[in-house]
């Protein structure tokens, strides 16, 4: 990756990534037939709130500690999909024995429950959660979406990277005047 692109590059490339991610996720349920699971439509809603901050940091465009902010709010937004992503993979992992039992549909609970309520029970897991639709050169789809989370966390870091390194060269110019 090249520390050299500016913030809205890197904005960019980061949009164009969660755009990825978000076309192969509705062309495995629209073209393959997949249904996501309350842990899949968690993780797009990550990859979507990734994408909102990189499209506003595009348009921006900030200098500075704008820069950073922008790349620390992306990071988070890409830390809990990673998270979300993780515990998906864990979830697939366990012995069926030990997989929690199917609750009610994510529409249903959201219907019915506070929203902390849903996220504590999407969250604790449910037995669609641990099915595995397929094997994509031998990774589950949770694996692979928890591998392009964690690529997509680079785009912030190089962000906070080129904007702490932006401003420090600055500084250094400034001071040689």
């Amino acid at each position: 990756m090249r520390p050299d692109l500016n913030i809205r590059q890197w904005s960019l490339a980061g949009l164009a990534f969660c755009a990825l991610m978000m076309g192969v996720a509705l062309a495995l349920q629209y073209v393959v037939g997949l249904t996501p699971c309350p842990l899949c439509i968690l993780q797009r809603i990550a990859v979507l709130s990734a994408a909102l901050v990189f499209l506003v940091a595009a348009i921006h465009n900030p200098r500075g500690k704008g820069g950073t902010a922008y790349g620390v709010v992306g990071l988070v937004a890409a830390g809990a999909g990673a998270a979300t992503a993780g515990r998906h993979v864990w979830l697939q992992s366990l012995p069926p024995s030990e997989v929690p039992s199917c609750g009610p549909g994510l529409d249903y609970m959201m219907e019915v429950l506070p929203l902390w309520d849903v996220l504590s029970r999407v969250l604790s897991g449910s037995g669609e959660c641990a099915e595995i639709d397929g094997l994509w050169w031998g990774l589950t789809l949770p694996q692979w979406t928890l591998i392009g989370f964690l690529f997509l966390a680079l785009i912030p870091l190089a962000m906070i990277a080129r904007s702490l390194l932006g401003s420090r060269g600055a500084k250094e110019v400034s001071s040689r005047a």
